[in-house]
């Protein structure tokens, strides 16, 4: 059976600290990036609230990263989103990905610049599972290998969506990852992604390990 840990998160629920460091970098990147969305008739977020008489009117802007074939994708444009970004390592996802929506991601997400990232609404993300699954975990270690944020090639992708979500500011963000994330080295792994996405960029969190299979209807 299947599962996954599926986490959302919002940023209107709770705010920044004002002087925390990570407060005054963002505050200066929001600055240096507003006259460059002037020149572009861009909107800082087009989340609107539900009594608003737009609400509806406006398809919000996701992301989709590390998205494997568009399960996420799909999901979203269902529900009335629009994507303007799709990053995925993989050259058959990449593949699959092009024929399955017209466009084709682009590759490894350390050759994207953050400012190059178009400006977004929601951020999703199906970081990769390997170094925090039970399965992953087990085979690194039978080949010597390093597993969490240890592992330097897909352990530490989490952090380069903290630094998306620290220069974009969107209003919301969904992650997916597998259970064991939780309880991966004693939770203290979760804890840190918990800690980075509500004390040091200010979102409210809400996570719940799901049976995937219960739940996925294409």
């Amino acid at each position: 059976m299947s599962r996954s840990l599926a986490t959302h998160a919002t940023a209107h629920d709770m705010p920044r600290k004002p002087n925390s460091p990570r407060a005054e970098k963002a505050k200066a990147a929001k600055a240096i990036r507003a006259p460059k969305r002037a020149r572009h008739g861009e909107t800082e977020s087009c989340i609107l609230r539900e009594d608003s008489p737009e609400y509806g009117a406006v398809a919000p802007r996701f992301i989709d990263l590390f998205c494997g074939i568009g399960g996420f994708r799909i999901a979203f444009e269902r529900a009335g989103g629009r994507c303007v970004f799709s990053s995925d390592y993989d050259k058959f996802s990449q593949q699959t990905y092009e024929a399955n929506f017209g466009d084709k991601p682009h590759g490894d997400i350390h050759t994207v610049a953050v400012a190059d990232i178009p400006a977004h609404d929601i951020l999703c993300g199906g970081f990769p599972c390997q170094p925090f699954s039970i399965a992953g975990v087990s085979k690194k270690l039978s080949l010597g290998r390093k597993h969490g944020f240890q592992d330097e090639k897909q352990g530490n992708l989490f952090f380069s969506i903290a630094d998306i979500l620290d220069f974009h500011r969107p209003g919301a963000l969904v992650l997916e990852n597998v259970k064991n994330l939780k309880g991966h080295d004693s939770g203290k792994t979760f804890d840190i992604i918990h800690r980075t996405l509500t004390e040091a960029l200010g979102y409210t969190v809400y996570y719940k390990s799901i049976d995937a299979q219960s739940v996925v209807q294409i």
